[in-house]
């Protein structure tokens, strides 16, 4: 008896309207009305996260890339920059990225994040399929090492004038005059 082989399915096709909206992530976090700025830092893990509206074709992958303004690109996340397709987050360790790639160091510069989906990220505009996003902007820098005043901490930005007017005796009385005439007015008002 000869066997006979179960029907052949054909994949699931999902019908979109060419009215439809083209797929849209918005980013959630950090908030879009603030400037972030990212410490380069041990246990410093940077966390963007993400919604998603009128995705009808549901993405296989998503690629996350950090785009320096120095021109440099870098994946972001543990996976080399690409997650699942349903991913809302992705969290990054900077200090991880930055011992680990000591030829493309991060930059204490202003970044852009860029997703995008299996298409690619200059993928046209299609109903029910996700746009790719470019909207955050962010920065990193690197904290400087401690200095200590007993090590020799000095001010480099802080002026030497006042060294100037502190050692000026007319300044000190002028100084010294005030203080009493402030105190006296306030007495004043509290009298009055």
């Amino acid at each position: 008896m000869a066997q006979t082989s179960p029907p052949l399915t054909s994949p699931t096709t999902t019908r979109i309207s060419p009215t439809a909206p083209a797929g849209l992530l918005t980013i959630t976090q950090p908030p879009a009305t603030l400037t972030s700025y990212y410490k380069i830092a041990p246990s410093n893990l940077v966390t963007f996260g993400w919604n998603f509206s009128f995705v009808a074709v549901q993405p296989t992958h998503l690629t996350v890339h950090a785009v320096c303004e120095n021109g440099n690109t870098y994946p972001v996340g543990p996976t080399d920059g690409i997650i699942d397709g349903t991913a809302t987050e992705v969290v990054w360790d900077l200090y991880s990225y930055q011992q680990n790639n000591p030829n493309t160091p991060l930059a204490q510069k202003t970044y852009t994040l860029n997703i995008w989906d299996d298409r690619g990220p200059n993928a046209g505009r299609a109903p029910g399929y996700l746009q790719a996003n470019s909207a955050l902007k962010f920065a990193m820098y690197s904290p400087e090492p401690y200095i200590g005043l007993a090590d020799g901490w000095e001010c480099t930005t802080c002026s030497a004038a006042w060294s100037t007017y502190a050692a000026n005796p007319l300044l000190a009385l002028a100084l010294n005059g005030l203080y009493p005439l402030a105190r006296s007015n306030d007495d004043h008002d509290i009298a009055g």
